[in-house]
């Protein structure tokens, strides 16, 4: 559906993608894990379009990203950014309306008001839903922006795409099982879904394929069961892991 061909980009002398290609196929979650500074959020960025590598090409159903027209592009994917601050005064609703824009003068318009009101369910946002934007906790603005993207994708005619730049991050535990279950839940209706996440546990339970990045580079790439083996992630994040029961964690030492 979405393929990267051999993506570099540069940066002050700095290689941001080193030669990074991926598919996202619709029905399937692909985790991207990494540590910081691999390349998670600018291959994220270049597969979206809003970045142009240098060398290669992004292509959505075998077209580059450029050929297409910005409203045909924002009815197939969608795309939730970390730390999205607005300063207009508007409310948690009006965000998630914003999603319906690329759906103007459609007959899909006609569902606007029930696809927002259904995103804001989803993600467990109606009661904050009248709150000013800019009053909302990073969590709760994460929600807001989940449920934007859910709102755009509504009535989607062909398989969508949507990625996710750290989704879990500012959500406590019990908005961390939502969203991962969503994201499940989205694969099983055929989207194809690519998310930027840290806990390890969480790739484990989202994920049908999984991309490892250092350095601009993809290091490891394939199902979780073959890719999140501590020896593997060691050499990747300078730490050691150890498993204890189904959990993968950290081993932490102090001197």
């Amino acid at each position: 559906m979405i393929a990267a061909r051999a993506l570099t980009m540069r940066c002050g002398g700095r290689r941001l993608l080193d030669e990074v290609s991926l598919e996202l196929q619709p029905g399937e979650v692909v985790a991207i894990i990494g540590p910081n500074g691999a390349g998670k959020s600018t291959l994220l960025r270049a597969m979206s379009g809003e970045l142009r590598s240098e060398i290669g090409v992004v292509t959505l159903e075998g077209r580059p990203l450029a050929a297409w027209h910005p409203v045909d592009l924002a009815r197939r994917r969608a795309v939730v950014s970390q730390n999205v601050a607005l300063a207009f005064p508007i409310t948690g609703r009006d965000v998630v309306g914003l999603g319906r824009l690329p759906w103007h003068a459609t007959p899909q318009a006609a569902r606007d008001v029930h696809a927002v009101e259904a995103a804001l369910e989803t993600v467990g946002a109606t009661g904050i839903a009248a709150q000013r934007y800019a009053t909302l906790s990073g969590g709760e603005r994460q929600r807001i922006q989940i449920a934007r993207a859910l709102a755009q994708l509504d009535g989607a005619a062909h398989p969508a795409a949507l990625l996710l730049d750290e989704p879990t991050a500012s959500l406590d535990i019990s908005h961390v099982g939502v969203i991962l279950r969503l994201i499940r839940r989205l694969a099983l209706q055929g989207a194809a879904v690519m998310v930027v996440l840290h806990d390890l546990n969480e790739v484990s339970f989202a994920a049908d394929r999984v991309m490892v990045m250092a350095e601009g580079r993809c290091v490891a790439a394939g199902p979780p069961a073959a890719i999140l083996r501590p020896r593997l992630l060691e050499a990747v994040y300078g730490i050691p892991f150890q498993r204890r029961g189904d959990a993968l964690l950290p081993e932490f030492t102090t001197d």
